[in-house]
């Protein structure tokens, strides 16, 4: 089964590896929110990619909360929010949690080189 980058740990010298589904997100953590006419409390629709369509998701405080996993999520990206066709407002992801129950099994350090 192939590998795939979780996380890189710049600090710690580190590549994180994990199979696809260590990919999936759950949810994320937003900062800087901003609600265009007030707060909204229902359920609604995020997108966090250019491309991709709405997903429905509920915000809890600052947790934005996926129904589904989600992939190509991660920090620094927008996260814009939807009732519908009516955009609510938006902030920034400042942290993901991955929807897998286990966390990543490979943690690589140091400088290797390709065989």
């Amino acid at each position: 089964e192939p590998l795939y980058v979780v996380k890189i740990d710049a600090s710690g010298r580190r590549v994180i590896v994990g199979p696809k589904q260590a990919l999936a997100v759950g949810e994320a953590r937003l900062t800087d929110i901003n609600w265009l006419g007030g707060d909204f409390t229902g359920p609604l629709q995020a997108k966090v990619r250019s491309l991709a369509k709405p997903v429905p998701a509920r915000l809890e405080g600052d947790r934005l909360r996926f129904d589904q996993p989600e992939y190509g999520v991660a920090p620094g990206q927008a996260a814009v929010l939807y009732d519908g066709d009516r955009v609510l407002g938006g902030g920034w992801l400042a942290e993901t949690t991955s929807a897998a129950d286990t966390a990543p099994i490979m943690a690589v350090s140091g400088n290797h080189s390709p065989a």
